[in-house]
């Protein structure tokens, strides 16, 4: 009885903790079929090629080996050539500092290297 308790708490916690694991994907998937990540946490992991930031805040092109795109961040812009895994809502119509950026992702978490 307490090994087949054990089991049903182990299958539990690993049940919540890969629900709350956002899906790896690359940025030529969300290119492909936006419809299918908008709204969804999604994580993305590239070289930062550019960035645009003040105060903590800002946006930064993320760049995999299928394509480009921005990310808006409230946790302070990675440096240039960065390696970082974004996390975020994948969203149309991103904007920051009066311009538009069409396609991107709100950031929510960030992860160093691959």
């Amino acid at each position: 009885m307490k090994k087949r308790l054990s089991l049903v708490a182990v299958i539990s916690i690993l049940a919540i903790f890969l629900t709350g694991c956002p899906q790896r994907t690359t940025i030529a998937r969300l290119e492909a079929d936006p419809g299918k990540y908008r709204g969804k946490d999604v994580l993305v992991y590239g070289t930062v090629t550019n960035s645009f930031g003040a105060l903590g805040q800002g946006v930064y092109e993320l760049s995999d080996e299928t394509g480009k795109i921005w990310v808006l961040t409230q946790r302070g812009v990675p440096t240039k050539g960065a390696t970082v895994g974004a996390v975020g809502k994948f969203v149309d119509g991103l904007r920051w500092g009066g311009r538009s950026f069409g396609s991107g992702m709100r950031e929510t978490d960030r992860r160093e290297g691959r």
